[in-house]
């Protein structure tokens, strides 16, 4: 029998590797001298601040996003799930009021960072 969700979830996974705990700390170590490019006010997620998110990423590749007006850990760590969500990326780690965000560039030729693979 072939299973459509089953299938989708393995083309999923192949695809989206998830970052690994070394990876995670390598990154968080190049992002450590970087300034937030993202700044998360009173407004909350817009659809502004979603595309700002995803045009720095694609710039970036990886990026700091600051929560100003957010100081509660649920409400960050619910805009982090879909940030996460809508641009595709992956949370590397949050430092207080900072969510630091990782998407490989999708063109090989444009990519600055190389991941560690074991």
């Amino acid at each position: 029998m072939f299973d459509e969700k089953v299938a989708f979830s393995v083309l999923t996974e192949v695809c989206v590797e998830k970052l690994k705990g070394y990876q995670k700390k390598y990154l968080k170590g190049l992002v450590h001298g970087m300034k937030p490019l993202v700044f998360v006010g009173q407004k909350g997620l817009s659809p502004t601040v979603t595309k700002a998110v995803d045009e720095s990423l694609e710039k970036h590749e990886l990026i700091k996003v600051k929560f100003i007006d957010f100081k509660e850990k649920d409400q960050k760590k619910e805009m982090v799930g879909l940030i996460e969500k809508e641009t595709e990326s992956e949370l590397v780690g949050m430092i207080g009021h900072i969510a630091i965000f990782y998407r490989q560039q999708r063109d090989p030729e444009k990519r600055k960072i190389d991941v560690p693979k074991r």
